[in-house]
């Protein structure tokens, strides 16, 4: 599919998706407690439904009713159903794997080709070291074991997922301790997971690098409601910068969400030509080289770990940028953004396969007009992102 741009000035009030960080978090949470529970505000993203969809292949009983999402994880565990697709979710896949070595039994995963190629060290190594099955081969990854309640080192260079994974997999067995390697990259994450589990009676410290889930505990139902998104809620206040007047609304006063940090850099980006670290806050990165290139420029740090997200951000924003007429020097852990505007682009734009490629150039095609091809692809996260804009006065029209 592509979306077709007219140029258009965006202005009014718009309600911030839920997150999908935080609702992945609470409905794994919620498969791991005994009892029912409810988790209101849900958004069937692509990769939240895959989420459902592993949880339930691993014995949770699950009610869709609208936007709320009814849990009983009496069962979860207990019996493995079928195969866990993970479709292109990196964090269902990263998030479910600990799990699946819970259960004792030969679990299967699938996924998209871009997915099975990002990084499983981490749990590669684990399995290796506890005599546990660990195979990829044709297309899926297939584990066979039991993961023993123990301290774990994690390095913590690669995601903070395998962090998140091995947080709810401790949660399970009651305990342990997780000692992360510097440098603890995107931390936001881990401490987002810890409050999630908090949520349904975990204690869980962060001291340092190290990790403790305190002995002995088990995980009660919960019943609330997932908040506001700021990674997405980025994208909509990007139009502000552009010379829109656009209120988000829906996003918490207080949050244990890493892209918060956006707002701050947005002024940084008004301001001048800053320098702005990437390390926790990956991904914002297009959408930060977007604005960079129509305002002062900058140049951002801690970039290596794009190359393995659902394109190979770097390298996509500067095939497309090129378009507008913008070169980008991206490095090995860098990338340097001249600034200065953009020209209407030469030809059309792609998505890279990449929901944050697609909407970080939406926000550059209501500047100066022009297509994108694959526009589909924010169903993986944010389904009703042109209609959110749209709301707001974007002139844009989706065709086959």
């Amino acid at each position: 599919m592509r979306a077709i741009f007219e140029k258009s000035r965006l202005s009014g009030m718009v309600k911030a998706p839920p997150s999908k960080s935080a609702a992945h978090r609470l409905l794994i949470a919620a498969s791991l407690a005994e009892g029912e529970s409810v988790i209101a505000g849900v958004e069937y993203s692509e990769d939240i439904s895959a989420t459902l969809d592993c949880a339930e292949a691993l014995g949770a009983e699950i009610e869709r009713c609208g936007s709320t999402v009814k849990i009983d994880g009496t069962r979860f565990l207990s019996e493995v159903k079928g195969v866990l697709d993970c479709r292109e979710s990196g964090s269902t896949l990263r998030f479910f794997i600990p799990l699946a070595m819970l259960t004792g039994e030969t679990v299967t995963f699938t996924g998209s080709e871009r997915l099975l190629a990002r990084p499983l060290d981490v749990y590669e190594r684990i399995a290796a070291e506890n005599s546990i099955t660990f195979v990829k081969k044709g297309g899926c990854i297939t584990v066979l074991g039991k993961l023993p309640k123990k301290k774990f080192a994690v390095d913590g260079s690669i995601s903070s997922q395998f962090v998140t994974g091995l947080m709810f997999a401790l949660a399970r067995l009651g305990g342990g301790e997780i000692h992360v390697l510097p440098p603890f990259e995107s931390r936001p994450y881990a401490e987002m997971t810890a409050a999630a589990l908090g949520l349904f009676g975990a204690d869980i410290k962060f001291r340092g690098n190290d990790i403790t889930l305190t002995e002995g505990q088990r995980l009660r139902p919960w019943s609330g409601e997932v908040e506001g998104d700021f990674s997405n809620a980025a994208f909509l206040d990007a139009f502000g910068l552009l010379g829109g007047d656009v209120t988000v609304t829906g996003l918490p006063e207080a949050s244990a969400q890493g892209d918060a940090a956006y707002r701050e850099y947005y002024k940084m980006l008004a301001a001048g030509s800053p320098v702005i670290d990437l390390s926790d806050t990956p991904d914002l990165a297009p959408v930060l080289i977007a604005l960079s290139a129509c305002l002062h420029g900058a140049a951002f740090t801690g970039t290596k770990r794009l190359a393995v997200k659902e394109s190979d951000r770097g390298a996509a924003m500067a095939e497309e940028l090129l378009k507008f007429g913008v070169r980008i020097d991206v490095g090995e852990n860098s990338i340097s953004v001249p600034g200065g505007g953009i020209s209407p682009p030469t030809e059309p734009l792609r998505s890279h396969n990449d929901h944050r490629v697609v909407m970080a150039l939406s926000t550059l095609l209501t500047v100066t007009g022009g297509e994108i091809f694959g526009c589909e692809d924010v169903r993986k996260s944010y389904p009703s992102y042109f209609d959110a804009i749209r709301s707001l006065g974007a002139k844009v029209k989706i065709t086959e």
